[in-house]
């Protein structure tokens, strides 16, 4: 059984993932800091052949990190955690800083640590993998898409935050060479979703009886994806993925 440590877990596409994961057998350790996007009813209810437990916890702490890693063996780690609300970094971008930034430098930093100390066969076998969004890549027109040579274009703090984290991760394999994989995924929607989100916040306007609020001139496109799509996208690149690659 492999130990893999999931970090902002007890939110939306990390409930999701580690429910993934149990299913197949892993043992999951789950960092949250337990914000307002993160609850333990989350995970409530997951069984499986694996197992999970949950850690409450920031991801800023790089002793805490470091002392997980070691404790629990752990074969992977897959970076879930962040601040993720374009509405928010405008009215508070400093979190977002800290978290996507800040935070993904402890977390790499913590895991270098740790691999430096595995065997060579399990430094080939691990893998860090940064969660992150199609927003570094700026907005779309009516027509077109992203791909991995996309060059970055962020456009909120938000969005700067994040691409500031893959870069550190790229830099991570390219200077210390950690085996880190980025994934950039667009918007997500599905079972346990925060209520702020759009899909959510429209069904819970329309249910009360409210006015469903449109954004900007109503012209903008979004590309979406169901959780449990995104989940089993993240578990391939975990999987199969060539480290130092987006995908």
């Amino acid at each position: 059984m492999k130990t893999i440590l999931v970090t902002g877990g007890a939110g939306f596409i990390g409930s999701n993932f580690v429910d993934l994961q149990v299913q197949r057998g892993m043992r999951v350790i789950v960092l949250d800091v337990m914000s307002y996007a993160g609850h333990r009813e989350n995970l409530e209810g997951i069984k499986g052949p694996g197992s999970w437990e949950l850690i409450e916890g920031d991801i800023q702490n790089a002793e805490l990190v470091l002392s997980l890693l070691k404790k629990n063996q752990v074969d992977a780690v897959i970076n879930f955690a962040a601040e993720s609300h374009v509405d928010r970094s405008i009215s508070g971008p400093g979190a977002f800083v800290q978290t996507n930034v800040v935070g993904v430098y402890q977390m790499l930093w913590s895991s270098t640590q740790y691999w430096n100390g595995l065997s060579a066969e399990r430094q080939k076998g691990f893998r860090f993998v940064q969660v992150s969004t199609d927003e570094v890549f700026g907005s779309l027109g009516d027509s077109g898409k992203f791909s991995e040579s996309t060059p970055y274009a962020p456009n909120s703090p938000y969005s700067a935050s994040k691409a500031a984290g893959d870069h550190l991760a790229r830099a991570w394999f390219h200077t210390y060479k950690l085996p880190t994989i980025t994934t950039n995924c667009s918007n997500n929607y599905g079972p346990k979703q925060f209520p702020e989100k759009l899909i959510p916040h429209m069904i819970n306007c329309a249910l009360a009886n409210k006015p469903l609020p449109v954004y900007g001139n109503g012209k903008n496109v979004r590309d979406w994806i169901h959780v449990e799509d995104h989940c089993a996208g993240v578990e391939l690149a975990y999987l199969k993925g060539e480290p130092g690659q987006t995908y």
